[in-house]
């Protein structure tokens, strides 16, 4: 054998040695990842066999709560209504909800109350997911990285469910009690499905929560360099518009002073994230000048 054919084929050994180590490090880097899915998943599965024990309080108190005239938040625009009679529509103090829930399946109450359970327990979990995941990227940061990164699940949760609170008490209400009224015709009764009914309160809910991780996200984002503050700020008026869709949609009058209530947080949750994305350019703007300075 030649002295090439011998250099082609021990590079092409060595080659093929780092692809073997690559696909081990890659497979080992999902079992990881599985170990930690396994243990957020059998947290989940904990708290949802505990949310059996409260399943009747879980139902009739707050998943079928935004459908109960005596709901907080309705009796709390009645007060505001009559405290400022002269600024709000009578019209936004509600009483009444004429809607009808039925079920239509055999096993619909019984999928209800599993489907209930297993929602409040992954709600519940969040904090442990998001904490599993933090162990998982951990290991992946420089000490820089890690120490930037280290309020990440307490922040993340902590906006979780302030949104979470922010969708059941102001978002889930105000749109149950719209859908529940809007009709076409007269001539339509709205009858909702109890999966229906679930599902709509499931995704406002926790889809507001969601939309609360807005300044995580953005934080991340402007970290790595591809959020800045310069386009959010000419992006704003585009943000605004939609802001404000979702609060004419979601309200059920059209008073201006309806629609601040549900804007006005998801308006300071936007300024907040240019605000952080602002904050991490200029310290990384201060490092590259006194990297620059101390070159020259």
């Amino acid at each position: 054998m030649s002295d090439k054919k011998k250099r082609d084929l021990i590079g092409a050994i060595k080659e093929k040695g780092k692809t073997l180590e690559a696909e081990m490090s890659f497979f080992d880097h999902i079992d990881v990842l599985r170990k930690h899915l396994l243990r957020g998943l059998a947290v989940v599965v904990l708290l949802t066999i505990g949310a059996f024990w409260f399943s009747d309080f879980i139902f009739s108190e707050i998943i079928m709560g935004p459908k109960n005239p005596d709901f907080w938040t309705y009796r709390m625009m009645c007060k505001l209504t009559a405290a400022f009679p002269n600024l709000i529509s009578s019209d936004f103090c509600i009483t009444h909800i004429d809607a009808k829930i039925i079920n239509t399946e055999m096993a619909g109450q019984f999928t209800l109350q599993i489907n209930s359970c297993v929602m409040m327990g992954i709600i519940l979990g969040i904090p442990y997911l998001l904490f599993e995941i933090w162990l998982f990227i951990k290991p992946a940061l420089h000490d820089k990285e890690r120490k930037s990164a280290s309020g990440f699940v307490f922040f993340a949760s902590v906006l979780f469910f302030i949104g979470l609170m922010f969708g059941y008490f102001i978002i889930c209400p105000l749109s149950v009690n719209f859908l529940t009224n809007f009709t076409v015709s007269p001539d339509i009764e709205n009858t909702f499905t109890i999966s229906s009914y679930l599902s709509s309160v499931a995704t406002l809910t926790i889809g507001s929560g969601i939309i609360f991780q807005l300044p995580v996200v953005i934080y991340i984002l402007s970290k790595i360099g591809v959020m800045t503050p310069a386009f959010m700020r000419s992006s704003r008026r585009y943000a605004v518009v939609i802001i404000l869709i979702i609060a004419a949609v979601v309200t059920p009058t059209p008073d201006i002073i309806t629609m601040l209530v549900v804007a006005l947080p998801l308006f300071l949750l936007y300024e907040g994230s240019i605000f952080i994305s602002a904050n991490i350019e200029k310290k990384r703007n201060k490092e590259l000048y006194g990297v620059s300075k101390v070159n020259s």
